[in-house]
């Protein structure tokens, strides 16, 4: 039996990145505080063809928003710094042109939802 904390929705977020989605929700301790799980969910395929998903979550209390906030902000920043923002795959490289960009730009309007981490370690 799932406990009320597990189904309760409090608050959620959702980011579609291609067969992943990730999960922002907010749920509550039994003390009454809140707290964070980030869930990545891919689909996959049995062998027979019938989708499934699979599933990894953290959770996230307060306590961590900044450190976590940081630690994800210079790790980006690394990554950014070091590979540009060219795209590179298994089977081809291509540089973020003028067109790519837009095009970019063009769906992650529509298939993303922006999630900022600056107000995670700040307190209400």
């Amino acid at each position: 039996m799932a406990e009320k904390s597990d189904i309760e929705e409090i608050f959620s977020k959702s980011v579609r990145a291609g067969r992943r989605t990730y999960f922002f929700d907010v749920r509550s301790t039994r003390a009454g505080d809140y707290y964070m799980t980030i869930t990545e969910s891919k689909r996959d395929f049995n062998e027979d063809g019938t989708p499934f998903y699979k599933k990894h979550k953290i959770y996230l209390y307060k306590e961590d928003f900044a450190n976590f906030q940081d630690a994800l902000k210079e790790v980006s920043d690394f990554i950014i710094k070091e590979k540009g923002l060219e795209i590179i795959s298994d089977n081809n490289t291509r540089k973020a042109d003028n067109t790519t960009s837009q095009n970019i730009k063009k769906e992650s309007s529509t298939d993303f939802t922006e999630v900022s981490f600056e107000d995670l370690g700040k307190e209400s």
